[in-house]
């Protein structure tokens, strides 16, 4: 059959359905792309907390009055306002990891390597540290998600 005769109109005048793609394992570039989203959501958590300090002191008669002085604070502060930039370009990033793997695979090791990046990152930053279980649990998530990226290649 020759390609001509593979991409031709039906009688109908619609092209025909190619089957869609099986999705990809968790190749490099995929777990990249998790690793990735994981940082941008993990570490710009802390940074998000510390640039909206002071909000939860914002007091207004009205809710009207109280929304427009949490948005006003809110929009004025880049310390808060970058970091959640950044997050959201890794949600961005996350939509491409979607489209190449499976989402069985993608919304656990993303979500759980977020734990992992935030409690880094805000130990980084001076707040206080988690005990010998914080860290045996971060262990067993990363050691999980290697195991979710191999399970599925072989």
């Amino acid at each position: 059959m020759s390609s001509e005769q593979a991409t031709s109109p039906l009688s109908d005048g619609t092209s025909p359905q190619l089957p869609p793609q099986p999705l990809a394992a968790v190749d490099p570039l995929s777990l990249l792309m998790i690793v990735v989203v994981a940082l941008f959501w993990g570490a710009t958590n802390p940074f998000i907390r510390r640039g909206s300090l002071g909000y939860n002191n914002l007091k207004a008669p009205t809710r009207w009055g109280q929304l427009w002085l949490e948005v006003r604070f809110l929009i004025s502060r880049w310390q808060y306002l970058l970091p959640l930039a950044l997050n959201q370009l890794g949600s961005v990033v996350y939509v491409f990891a979607l489209q190449r793997t499976e989402l069985s695979l993608v919304v656990p090791m993303a979500n759980s390597l977020t734990f992992v990046f935030t409690a880094v990152t805000a130990r980084l930053l001076g707040e206080q540290g988690g005990s010998w279980k914080t860290y045996t649990g971060m262990a067993l998530v990363i050691a999980g998600t290697v195991l979710c990226s191999v399970e599925k290649v072989l």
